[in-house]
């Protein structure tokens, strides 16, 4: 089967949450979980965009928590694929937070999630192609490339 190449803007996903108090500690630091969960869906999202609703997540190959997130902050998460192998494809996830009083938005956390395309058995099915367009998408998909070989090796080793 001989499919055209997505383009990257096709599948890209933006979502945005308010973070409340059941989101966080007593401190009133979000938990990392509460934001991987979110970064799950929002992974899925672009995913099934690209390649269809039958996806599944395969890995969470790297996750960056630069600063803390708090109670009462937006938290929105934009997500775009990277890189697409035969069956799957490396989602990149970029969060920002949102103070709503001074109105500052900080690069909170990043992550990659590897997206697996399967048929109802749960079978790997082949993923359309990525057409990265602009010289920032080109670079996510030369990194991308060079993850996919770094998750490759590593899996070999096990």
């Amino acid at each position: 089967m001989n499919v055209d190449p997505k383009p990257v803007l096709a599948s890209r996903t933006e979502m945005s949450q308010l973070m409340l108090p059941q989101h966080a500690n007593f401190a009133g630091v979000v938990y990392g979980g509460t934001i991987l969960s979110i970064a799950d869906g929002v992974a899925y999202v672009c995913a099934a965009r690209h390649a269809g609703p039958n996806c599944v997540t395969a890995s969470v190959d790297r996750v960056d928590f630069r600063e803390p997130i708090k109670i009462g902050e937006l938290v929105t998460f934009q997500a775009s694929v990277n890189f697409v192998g035969k069956t799957s494809m490396e989602i990149g996830i970029k969060i920002l937070a949102e103070d709503f009083k001074s109105g500052v938005k900080r690069h909170t956390n990043s992550c990659y999630f590897t997206m697996v395309l399967v048929d109802d058995q749960g079978n790997p099915q082949s993923v359309p192609p990525i057409l990265p367009q602009t010289d920032e998408e080109k670079r996510r998909y030369e990194n991308g490339k060079t993850r996919r070989k770094a998750r490759s090796l590593f899996r070999s080793q096990l």
